[in-house]
Parts: structure tokens; sequence; C-alpha cells
């Protein structure tokens, strides 16, 4: 650089600059840093994971017709409705993967984790099963066992007896009005689709 009087340029004090852009960037970084943890919020504790508590209804809308129109809410329309979500699903494959999905789950509050089992715990649900199991066990009498099975099978024939006898009856009737008509009289026959022949 030149220090001649007739030199028009303008200078520039380099180190001056360099100090002003190193200030600019450190407090870009620091404005990201307070956006960040502002956009982040405190840390959200999360529940672990645990098992559903209620059926999850997949048959209800199984073989049934619905008209979907413009005004058709969204919980109404074809498919698995996701109230927690607010989304429709098509199919009940995927209605079940998104329940036990990422998104669902942390919409009910829920993180993925699940709660390590300890060997208390493990016992406890082993002698609460035994109890259910043992609940259901019904201590049936051998007489009384064979007794009901007597009985169902007697009501068995005689709902068969009944049928048999309904069925004779109308066979009966049948062939009470059973009248040739002149139409099958000139045609040479007496009946349509039938084996037995008139009297």
């Amino acid at each position: 650089m030149s220090m001649r009087p007739d030199d028009h340029r303008r200078k520039w004090d380099r180190e001056e600059y360099e100090k002003l852009a190193e200030e600019r960037k450190k407090s870009e970084k620091d404005q990201r840093d307070e956006a960040e943890k502002a956009k982040k919020g405190p840390p959200v504790k999360r529940e672990l994971l645990k098992t559903r508590e209620y059926k999850v209804d997949l048959d209800s809308k199984l073989g049934k017709s619905i008209v979907i129109n413009k005004s058709t809410p969204t919980s109404q329309s074809g498919g698995y409705y996701c109230n927690v979500c607010d989304c429709v699903v098509k199919d009940s494959i995927n209605f079940l993967d998104h329940i036990n999905g990422k998104k669902h789950q942390r919409n009910l509050g829920m993180s993925m984790k699940i709660e390590r089992s300890s060997l208390d715990a493990v016992k406890k649900r082993f002698d609460m099963n035994k109890k259910k199991m043992e609940e259901k066990k019904k201590d049936y009498d051998l007489q009384a066992r064979l007794s009901e099975i007597a009985e169902e099978e007697e009501k068995l024939k005689e709902y068969r007896r009944e049928k048999r006898k309904e069925k004779r009856k109308i066979e009966e009737v049948q062939e009470d009005t059973d009248v040739p008509n002149e139409l099958a009289n000139i045609m040479g026959f007496s009946g349509f689709g039938t084996t037995k022949k008139s009297k």
C-alpha cells in the first residue's frame, strides 16, 4: 500500500473488521442457543410404557356399509379413527401399528421405555395369574355332569322329533294341494322338478 497523497483509494483496517465479525458470530450463536432452549422448554418427564387397560374395538364396523359425503365428520368416515391423534387409518393392521407406535404413545404422554422388572414383581405376577386360574376352575361333580349331558341329549332328540313331525305335516299338506293344472296336462307331465309321481 502506498502512502502517496494522490492515492484516492479507501483504506480498510483489517484487524478492526475481523473483531467485528467475531463479535457478530458470537452474538448470533448465543441467540440461536437461546431460541433452541426456548423452543425445547424444560425436559418433559413421560410415563413408562404400560399395558392397555381397554379392549381395542376392531369388530364393531365389520361388515357394515356407511354412506360418506363431504360433510361427514372424520370420526365417522371409513376406516378406524384415533381420537388421540385425530387421524383415520384405513385398515385394522395399520390401526394396531398406529396405536402401538411412537407417535401415538407420545401423544398419550408415555415414552417408549419399559419399566425394568424386579424379582418381587415377577413373583407377584405369578401369584396373581395362579389365583386367576384357580378362580376359573370349577370343580364338577361327576354325577351332576353326567345328568346335565343326558338332559342335553334328551332335549336334542325331542327337538329332532318335532322337526320331523313338522316336515311330514308340510309334505302331507303339499300332496293334498297338488292339483295338476291344465298346462301340465296338455304338455304331458304332472309337475316341475319332483321325482314323486302324482296319484
